[in-house]
Formats: structure tokens, sequence, C-alpha cells
């Protein structure tokens, strides 16, 4: 599985993921720009000792990115989805991809990938607008996991 964080605010959630993906197999690319550097204390903090295992890839922003993964299986997280993330049939090498903290994803990318969006669902309240992102991460690539029969996981 692949994580993507498009222009990741906050060190600690990154660190956070950077940890997830590192006990579940998963491959974290960043999108730039980020927010912070990956070397920063609160980074490095919230992913433990861990860094030196994290499968991480950097790319210069998300042109790069999709144009070396172009026909790969992308889903795109949002609130602005009607479709839920359970109803994807996850691949093995899908890229789940998270928008920024405070934005979420650019409207160019809802317009061309709007058959790929999915949400985590939330009780409507306007106060509550979403999850954290790290929470968000988990709750979706685990449930890939799941139906991948947790690959080279005990």
């Amino acid at each position: 599985m692949n994580i993507v964080l498009f222009e990741p605010e906050i060190p600690q959630n990154t660190g956070n993921i950077a940890r997830t993906c590192v006990v579940t197999g998963a491959k974290l690319h960043l999108i730039e720009p980020m927010g912070f550097n990956v070397n920063e204390k609160q980074v490095k903090r919230a992913g433990l000792d861990y860094w030196d295992l994290l499968d991480l890839e950097i790319h210069c922003d998300f042109e790069a990115f999709e144009k070396k993964y172009a026909g790969k299986p992308f889903y795109f997280m949002t609130t602005k989805s009607s479709k839920i993330y359970t109803e994807i049939k996850f691949e093995e090498d899908s890229f789940l991809i998270f928008g920024k903290e405070s934005a979420g994803l650019p409207l160019e990318i809802h317009e061309k990938y709007k058959d790929n969006r999915f949400k985590i669902p939330m009780i409507d309240n306007p106060k509550a607008r979403s999850l954290n992102l790290s929470n968000s991460v988990s709750i979706v690539l685990y449930e890939a996991l799941r139906q991948n029969a947790f690959p080279d996981m005990c």
C-alpha cells in the first residue's frame, strides 16, 4: 500500500503516519511544499526511532507524483464525496491520497478525479468538519490491508 500526503502541514501528524507506515509495510509519499522539514524534531519525535525503517519518497509537486505513478490505482480521501471508503476494492499497490490538514485537496484534483473520491462517514455537525489526518490514514489503510488479508503481517 501507498500513503500519499498532499502538502502536509503538521509535523506530528506526518510523524504518526510515518510510524503507521513502518508497522504496516506501507510506503509514504510526501508531496511538497510541506509546512515543515522532515528532519524537524516534532516529526522525528512523533515517528519515534522508526525513520530509518520507513520507505519514504518525496515529490516536488503533485504533477511529478502523478506522472511517475500514472495508471496506478489512486483513491482520494475527502469530506467532499458521497461515496464511502469501504466501497473501494483495494488492490495491493493502491495509492491512498489525503489532502493537507487546513484545506484538503485542491479543486483541480477534485475535478480531475471526481470518480475516485471517497469519505469516512461522520455525523453532520458544521463545527466538526473532519477527523485528524493521522486517524483518517489509519482507518482507511487498515481497511485496505484487511481486504488484502493483511499481507506480510502477523
